[in-house]
């Protein structure tokens, strides 16, 4: 029994090992990205090669793809309607799939601005074939725009956004520019700051740094301006993924195109307020880049651009691979745990730090920069950073189903993500419609919470004192009682409100 009792803890930890080593490789690429941006990211903004006359401001057609958005569709044509350039070189597409009554808001809106003088016009598509690669590929047939801007329904565009970015398209090369999302909920719960935190990662630093390394970069779906000859050279918009934007990048710059990020020109947005809408979310995006990867990477590492951006290719789109082996960590964890208290702690920080260090406290690092960078306070940083890696880890559950989903090819449909036009702490979205339910995902998230709560009870309990794994044991409990509770806890509100309506 003890031998066989000494190779099974063998198998516990060779798979803890192993995992964790994988995971860092992926800790070690956000060491990286910080070191490409502090390379490379001095000073603002680059500036453009040269300025339109303004009588010679090309025409731009903006697109606004919509889906059942009845709380917010009006800010955002109210905002796109206030967009400073020549009424005169500026077309405005609404293009909307709903199924309810945002269609006729929508219309009145449409019909109220077009009196006014604005070039203006309502789409409507009863068939959502491609879904918002269909309605942005079918608004391409009638648009008259050399280039093209995006806005999901969840962004207010500042006045300035096309003065700010159509100058960069003097340089006949530019195929895109993308500006950084800011979020105008960011303080109205803890969830939204830890989404404010994470999105900031992923423009502040991967794009920074990947823009001005010279590595590929990705349009991301909204708050960005195309020149149209990119995207039809590049093969127009599909919608075989669910990121139909980070694919319309990818064989773009393929193409040869180049692309622009402003990392200090912003648009503002909303992010979900509510979970199971922020896992939707999550969902698509890490399901879509899976289904990219699969998609592209054999014709990138086959194309003939630099080793660099065919190394940062693959790391960018699989990076989600990350989240089946967290899955696979927080089940072997609180057991690996045990077996590593009887070794003695001072063996295990000997053996397990280096892995700490590229695992865990790169993720530390990689935020606390994003945050510095765009001035954020450091103490709320400092307090924030904890709450960030345990959502993360508590998100790991639906995003690995959503790359398994990937790999296995299952198709799903995209599904957006409800957006209620809330900013304020205070304002409640449970009256509203369009909230998503919780999943069967939510009872494996509180489970795993479950067998944290008895990993860190045995651990605080244990004679061999195991304190120095109490706070990553803790992080996953907190992780996962937290996603699990909040989805299940929203989830019934919703439910109920509706009843109530």
């Amino acid at each position: 029994m003890g031998d066989l009792l000494t190779d099974w803890h063998v198998w516990i930890l060779g798979a803890y090992f192993l995992i964790l080593g994988l995971l860092s490789l992926y800790g070690i690429h956000r060491y990286l990205i910080v070191y490409l941006y502090r390379r490379h990211a001095s000073g603002g903004d680059p500036e453009p090669a040269d300025h339109f006359e303004a009588s010679d401001l090309p025409r731009v057609t903006v697109q606004l793809p919509i889906f059942n958005e009845r709380y917010v569709v009006e800010r955002l044509i109210e905002a796109v309607c206030k967009l400073d350039y020549p009424a005169d070189r500026l077309q405005i597409q609404v293009l909307d799939d709903s199924t309810d009554d945002t269609t006729e808001r929508a219309r009145e809106l449409v019909e109220r601005h077009k009196n006014r003088g604005v070039d203006i016009e309502l789409i409507h598509r009863d068939d959502r074939t491609g879904y918002k690669a269909g309605a942005l590929s079918e608004g391409l047939e009638s648009a008259t725009g050399e280039f093209v801007a995006v806005f999901d329904a969840d962004f207010v565009p500042k006045p300035s956004f096309l003065l700010d970015t159509i100058h960069y398209f003097t340089d006949e090369d530019i195929g895109m520019v993308q500006a950084r999302w800011e979020h105008i909920n960011r303080d109205y719960s803890l969830l939204t700051r830890a989404q404010a935190i994470l999105l900031d990662g992923h423009f502040v630093l991967e794009h920074t740094a990947r823009h001005r390394s010279g590595r590929f970069f990705n349009f991301n779906g909204t708050a960005g301006i195309w020149r149209r000859q990119a995207i039809e050279e590049a093969g127009g918009w599909e919608h075989d993924t669910l990121t139909e934007d980070l694919d319309l990048s990818y064989r773009a710059q393929l193409e040869g195109w180049e692309f622009v990020f402003l990392r200090d020109r912003t648009a503002p947005s909303e992010v979900p307020v509510e979970m199971n809408a922020f896992k939707s979310q999550q969902h698509r995006w890490a399901k879509g880049s899976i289904q990219t990867a699969l998609k592209l990477l054999p014709r990138i590492v086959r194309s003939d651009i630099s080793l660099a951006r065919k190394i940062e290719a693959f790391y960018h789109m699989t990076a989600n691979l990350a989240y089946p082996l967290m899955v696979a960590l927080a089940v072997l964890m609180p057991m690996a745990t045990m077996v590593r208290i009887q070794q003695g702690w001072w063996e295990a920080m000997f053996v397990d730090l280096p892995i700490f260090m590229s695992a865990t406290l790169s993720v530390c690092y990689f935020y606390w920069v994003s945050q510095r960078e765009i001035g954020r306070d450091a103490l709320d940083t400092l307090a924030m950073i904890p709450v960030v890696l345990s959502v993360g880890i508590g998100i790991s559950v639906n995003n690995a189903k959503a790359v398994l989903e990937a790999l296995l090819g299952y198709d799903t449909p995209f599904v957006r993500t409800p957006k209620y036009a809330i900013k304020s702490v205070g304002e409640s979205w449970t009256s509203k419609l369009y909230f998503r339910p919780s999943t069967l995902m939510t009872a494996v998230e509180l489970s795993l919470g479950a067998w944290f709560s008895w990993a860190v009870t045995m651990v605080a309990l244990s004679p061999d004192h195991g304190v120095i794994a109490l706070p990553f044991l803790a992080l996953f409990q907190f992780g996962f009682l937290y996603v699990g509770a909040v989805s299940l806890t929203q989830g019934l509100r919703g439910a109920a409100a509706r009843v109530g309506t």
